[in-house]
Formats: structure tokens, C-alpha cells, sequence
């Protein structure tokens, strides 16, 4: 299997695989044109269960395979919102974990569930830290990135806080916690998010610099209501 990330506003990342057989999942919906001799399968990806689990995540239950019938077929998948594509390869990290929308698509051999945060009162409150997926197997995984891409390799014991809805994805050596913005000036202020995501090393941590969540309530803001 090759890749190619092609555009830079709001990019897709093209597969072209080398042999028939070789095949990609993605949520629904995120393929965007394929050539001919591909073949497409929708499956609830690892049982019922990890479908229910997908659902926590603001996923569909239902997860799209896309297999070469012959060498050279090529099949891609965009991004749903302008940024950044990242290419991950879990052959080099010990586990990742990844905010809820940032799974685009990955090869068999990547394994995708919920993963929830030991500490349930905190994500009830902290937005994107309560719900996360978790990456694990080998093989390549793409991630979407909203605006640019930061990334980060934490120091053992290094700490990073971070709005919860600027954190992408984290290796799993990194221990992270919801934490509330200290003093009230700054809660009620600022202008800030009440919740931070605090990282603490080591490991690789990927981050965007726009958060979605805040984009989104600026546009609500400027719609006219009765």
C-alpha cells in the first residue's frame, strides 16, 4: 500500500495498493472517489459490541471497507472540515489515543474502541476528555487535524495543559487528566474554556490549532434568532 496526502485546505489522502485483497476501513461517509476494481463492504467493524461502543464516540455504528480486486486501485478519503490530514504509523508508537473526531481511516490490521477516562466525573464535565478512541495493532492510521498540526514529544514528566478541544491524539505513555481553569477571573473572563487537558510525559502528542467546537459558536452567534 502507498499513500499520497494531496491538497492543503481541506485535504484527502489518496491508497493506492499493490495488491488485490489489501483493504481500508473508515467511518461512513468519508470516501470521497475510488477507480475501478474497488469493492465496498458496510459492516458493523468488530461485532456489536465496539459498534454500541462507536456510538459514544458521536460515530456511526457502521464502518466502510474498501478492498482492491487488483493491483493499482486507488481509493480516497477527505476530510470533513479544512485542516490537515496526519498519517500515523502504529508500528512506531506505543498506542495511541485520539479525540473523538479524529479518526479518518486506517488498514485491518488497526484496531479501533472507545476508550473512557478513569476519573467519569471529570468527563462528564470536560467535553473531549471523557470520550476517546483508542488506536492499537500495526499498520497505518490517518487522523484529521482541524486547521494546522503541532506536534509535540513530551519529556518523561514534561507537563503540557491544553484547551480539551485543541488535543488530536496522544501515545498511550502519556497520562492525561481534566483539570478546571484556576481562579474565578479566568473562568468567567478569560474568554478560555473552563476545562484543560493536562498531558504529562512521555510521549509523542499531536495538537490543532483550531477548535472546531469554538469555530462553530462563533458562526451560531452571528445567526439571527427570533
Amino acid at each position: 500500500m502507498k499513500y499520497e496526502i494531496m491538497g492543503s485546505f481541506s485535504p484527502a489522502v489518496q491508497v493506492t495498493f499493490d495488491t488485490a485483497g489489501e483493504s481500508m476501513y473508515t467511518q461512513s461517509g468519508a470516501m470521497t472517489w475510488m477507480t475501478d476494481k474497488i469493492k465496498a463492504d458496510t459492516n458493523m467493524k468488530g461485532g456489536l459490541g465496539k459498534s454500541l461502543g462507536r456510538l459514544f464516540t458521536g460515530e456511526s455504528m457502521f464502518m466502510a471497507t474498501y478492498t482492491a480486486e487488483a493491483p493499482g486501485a486507488r481509493v480516497a478519503f477527505a476530510s470533513t472540515v479544512p485542516g490537515e490530514i496526519v498519517g500515523i504509523n502504529l508500528n512506531e508508537m506505543n498506542g495511541l489515543l485520539c479525540q473523538k473526531d479524529a479518526f479518518l481511516c486506517a488498514e485491518p490490521s488497526v484496531e479501533l474502541k472507545v476508550a473512557f477516562t478513569k476519573k467519569i466525573g471529570a468527563g462528564f464535565f470536560g467535553g473531549e476528555g471523557f470520550i476517546l478512541q483508542e488506536l492499537t495493532g500495526s499498520g497505518m492510521a490517518f487522523l484529521e487535524v482541524d486547521g494546522n498540526k503541532v506536534e509535540f514529544e513530551l519529556a518523561a514528566g514534561e507537563i503540557l495543559k491544553v484547551d480539551t478541544g485543541n488535543v488530536v491524539a496522544f501515545e498511550k505513555t502519556v497520562k492525561y487528566e481534566i483539570e478546571t481553569m484556576k481562579g474565578f477571573k479566568n473562568i468567567f473572563f478569560s474568554g478560555e474554556g473552563l476545562f484543560l487537558t493536562r498531558l504529562v510525559g512521555p510521549g509523542k502528542v499531536i495538537l490543532q490549532t483550531q477548535n472546531f467546537n469554538d469555530f462553530v459558536g462563533k458562526i451560531a452567534s452571528y445567526i439571527p434568532s427570533k
